[in-house]
C-alpha cells in the first residue's frame, strides 16, 4: 500500500450538560494522507495550520508512532499531508479530529490490525474523554464514559443525529485551550447542582434520540461548567438565557469554548438568530465569524490509495 487517505468530521462536546460525554460530528473536516517515507515530514495546507510543527514533534507523528508501537513495530518514516478547515483550539474537537486521524490513517497504513474499538480506546486515552473523539470516529450522536479501568474497553452508544438539526456556531476570535478553560471550574459541586445536571442530560439523550427538538432547550441547561466558563467567553451568558427566544432549540458552549453552538431548523430562524448574535456579540465589542453546520452521521472515512 502507498497511501491511505482519512476524513475526519469535526464535533461538539457536553451540548450543555452532558459533561464530558455528550458529542456529535458536523460536516466539518480535517483529511490526512499519510504514506512512508525515506524522512518525516508533516506539509501542513490552511491557514488554520501554518502554525503547527512540521516534524516529528507535531502531535500527528507522536500518535501514530505510538499506535507502531502498540502493534509491535518500530517507528517509522512519515509523510503526512494535512487540510482542515476546522478552526483550531475553538471547541469544535481540532485536537480529537487529529488524533482519530492519526491513529485510523496509521492503522490503515498496518493493514488495519485494530478494530474501531480499539482506536476509539486509544484515541480516549490520548484525548482524556470520549466524546469529541467518539463523534469524529464514529459519527453522528455519541454518548460515552471512561472505562472504569484503563484496559477495559470504552463503553458507548452511538445513534444518527436529527439530519434537519442545523447549527450555527458562533465562533470569537480568539482562542481558549481546554486547559484554561477547565482551570476556572470548581472542585466541589453543590448536590442539587449534581442532580440538576444528571436530569437534564439523560432528558437531552433521550430529546435526540427521538427528535423531539422542543425539548433542547430546557434540556440543554447546564450548572457544572458553562456558568464558571461565562467569564472567559464574552456574550455566552446573553446568548444561552435567549437564544431559544429569537429562533434556537437549543444553545451550548461548544465544548471548553470559546466556540456558541446554537441549533436550529429553517432559514427563518437562522437569520433570526444571525441578528440576535450579532446584537450581543457587537456590545461586548468581540469579533466573531459563524459557520453553518449540518450533523456527519458518517464519522471517519478511509481509503487506500
Amino acid at each position: 500500500m502507498n497511501k491511505v487517505r482519512v476524513i475526519v468530521p469535526a464535533s461538539t462536546a457536553n451540548l450543555g450538560p452532558g459533561f464530558d460525554t455528550l458529542g456529535m460530528a458536523f460536516q466539518l473536516y480535517t483529511t490526512i494522507e499519510l504514506r512512508y517515507a525515506e524522512k518525516t515530514e508533516i506539509r501542513m495546507n490552511g491557514p488554520e495550520l501554518d502554525k503547527l510543527p512540521t516534524d516529528k514533534s507535531n502531535l500527528l507523528y507522536q500518535i501514530a508512532a505510538q499506535l507502531f508501537a502498540e502493534a509491535g513495530r518500530p517507528a517509522p518514516e512519515l509523510l503526512f499531508e494535512v487540510e482542515s478547515t476546522v478552526p483550531l483550539t475553538r471547541g469544535l474537537g481540532s485536537s480529537a479530529a487529529a488524533i482519530v486521524g492519526a491513529l485510523v490513517s496509521a492503522n490503515a497504513l498496518l493493514d488495519e490490525p485494530f478494530t474501531r474499538e480499539q482506536l476509539f480506546a486509544m484515541a480516549c486515552r490520548l484525548e482524556g474523554h470520549p466524546d469529541n473523539v467518539g463523534a469524529s470516529l464514529f459519527g453522528g450522536f455519541v454518548v460515552a464514559t471512561m472505562p472504569d479501568t484503563e484496559q477495559a474497553a470504552v463503553p458507548y452508544v452511538r445513534f444518527t443525529a436529527p439530519e434537519q438539526l442545523h447549527a450555527l456556531a458562533v465562533i470569537p476570535d480568539f482562542w481558549l485551550s481546554t486547559e484554561k478553560a477547565r482551570t476556572v471550574l470548581p472542585d466541589l459541586y453543590r448536590k442539587e447542582d449534581m442532580i440538576y445536571n444528571v436530569g437534564h442530560s439523560s432528558l437531552l439523550v433521550a430529546a435526540l434520540a427521538q427528535g423531539r427538538l422542543d425539548l433542547l432547550a430546557s434540556a440543554m441547561q447546564d450548572r457544572l461548567h458553562q456558568p464558571y466558563r461565562a467569564q472567559l467567553v464574552p456574550g455566552l451568558s446573553e446568548i444561552l438565557a435567549s437564544a431559544a427566544e429569537h429562533g434556537a432549540w437549543g444553545a451550548a458552549l461548544s465544548g471548553a469554548g470559546p466556540t456558541i453552538i446554537c441549533f436550529y431548523t429553517g432559514e427563518t430562524n437562522r437569520q433570526q438568530l444571525l441578528s440576535f448574535v450579532d446584537r450581543i456579540m457587537v456590545k461586548h465589542q468581540v469579533g466573531y465569524q459563524t459557520l453553518t453546520l449540518l450533523p456527519d452521521n458518517d464519522g471517519v472515512q478511509v481509503s487506500k490509495i
